[in-house]
């Protein structure tokens, strides 16, 4: 408990009330985030499962569905982006014991999502064709590769709701919900791969369509659980609370906006300089995309545990400073930071120990597991720089600082990725080796931005 002590975090700030005890301070911090790293962790397995799955078909499989992730994550950058401002805003106006505020900017944001949602879903479903071969889909992946993106983005409203609402939870203290959310849809989404990649208790086998149906049916389920969270009278968040009518509020749109806009940059940078580095990639051919592939699911397991802390830490973050306590806000963002520490050095330790091994749950292919000995121990290196700037970054979303984070991401994901990848894989000729050397390389340089602005102290006097 050494390390979680308040009062070494706060040092020479000023406090702007009473003090709870280190272990109030740990119990709470530890209270928010467990529902959402479980979540999370739990929701990265499910994962790993779903790949391992459909890696039965064979590794054109793995590179199918893989292609389609990064296009996927696009059309989803700017429901990502209100959620980050949805949640922010709830935290504060919880904190600050505003209710009315909390839910009439969850249905405005609701309003938005659905129209926003329908257009671009439509868009994406269209130009599928061209999408994906942009994506970089290679001539035994490219018909796949539709199918199942088609399946997938014809969801895309359901996927969109889903992600606002339980934004708003969170950012209410409501962890819980959403992990109840997620966890259901990853079992059913799981449950249907089983029955609909190969043909099991007389279901069609169906291959990559069946893994698309799969997940369609998890997010359907996610969509209801979700709804039903917001029609209960007795909720702090209700879409009928007090007659809740659809009336745009200008000084809401504004705080969405103000929060909302550096997200979406902030995402927008993210995910072109993701797409960038996965074309990167594919270019290198199928077993080595594939392989990457697998490197990334991997990975997302310690994103996991960065991402819970980081949704506790905007939740805890927005909250404080609701209530005008910077100086809490300050606390609650390191303990955070220092379990995500502990956490990956931990998760670190486990991938450069059995990183070939984990390797050959998804595939038998010398090739692969060649590769992912040498990912996994870069992996190794990786997990401690991310999961401490995920956190971080969490941290100044929930204090409402989004414009840093979109900075920061414009020069790491969206330039330093991309162009540290290509250069460490052509110009070098490191192959799939220094795309992930490119990868370790942004990590570090997000890790470092961020840890400077969080310490400077910036993010605790912005009013949103």
């Amino acid at each position: 408990m050494l390390i979680f002590n308040a009062q070494s975090v706060v040092g020479k700030q000023l406090l702007q009330g009473e003090l709870p005890s280190d272990k109030t301070l740990f119990t709470d911090t530890l209270r928010m985030a467990w529902p959402t790293m479980l979540e999370s962790f739990l929701t990265a397995l499910i994962s790993l499962a779903d790949t391992i799955m459909v890696g039965a078909l064979g590794s054109y499989a793995i590179a199918a569905v893989g292609l389609t992730a990064q296009p996927r994550f696009l059309c989803l950058t700017i429901f990502f982006s209100i959620s980050t401002a949805v949640s922010a805003l709830t935290a504060r106006r919880t904190g600050a014991g505003n209710r009315d505020e909390a839910n009439r900017t969850l249905i405005q944001a609701l309003a938005i999502t659905f129209i926003l949602a329908l257009c671009i879903g439509s868009a994406a479903y269209v130009c599928a064709d061209p999408i994906l071969r942009f994506a970089g889909s290679q001539t035994d992946t490219h018909s796949h590769s539709i199918i199942y993106f088609r399946i997938i983005i014809a969801s895309l409203v359901l996927q969109a709701f889903t992600l606002v609402v339980n934004a708003a939870q969170r950012g209410a203290g409501n962890t819980k919900i959403a992990m109840k959310t997620n966890l259901v849809s990853n079992a059913i989404n799981i449950i249907f791969n089983f029955l609909l990649i190969e043909g099991r208790f007389g279901f069609p086998a169906l291959g990559v369509r069946g893994a698309a149906i799969a997940s369609v049916l998890g997010f359907a389920a996610a969509f209801i659980l979700s709804t039903a969270s917001v029609l209960k009278p007795d909720g702090y968040l209700f879409l009928f609370y007090r007659n809740n009518k659809l009336r745009f509020d200008t000084r809401i749109l504004a705080g969405l906006y103000k929060v909302g806009s550096g997200a979406l940059l902030e995402q927008i940078f993210l995910r072109v300089g993701f797409f960038l580095y996965a074309i990167v990639v594919a270019n290198l051919g199928t077993a080595a995309f594939a392989a990457h592939q697998i490197g990334m699911i991997v990975i997302s397991i310690s994103f996991a545990v960065g991402d819970g802390l980081s949704l506790a830490g905007i939740t805890l973050v927005g909250q404080s400073l609701g209530k005008k306590r910077p100086d809490l806000a300050k606390i609650y963002g390191v303990f955070c930071q220092r379990m995500g520490l502990v956490c990956s050095l931990t998760i670190a330790l486990v991938y450069s120990t059995f990183g070939r091994n984990i390797y050959s749950l998804f595939s038998s292919d010398t090739i692969i597991l060649n590769y992912g000995s040498i990912i996994m121990k870069i992996v190794a290196f990786i997990v401690i720089f991310q999961v401490g700037q995920v956190i971080g970054f969490g941290c100044l979303r929930g204090a409402g600082d989004t414009r840093y984070t979109a900075v920061v991401s414009l020069i790491s994901v969206a330039i330093i990725r991309p162009f540290s990848g290509w250069l460490f894989v052509y110009p070098f000729n490191w192959g799939l080796t220094g795309a992930w050397l490119g990868l370790l390389l942004d990590q570090f340089v997000r890790f470092t931005l961020t840890w400077v602005r969080f310490k400077k102290g910036k993010w605790q006097t912005i009013e949103i």
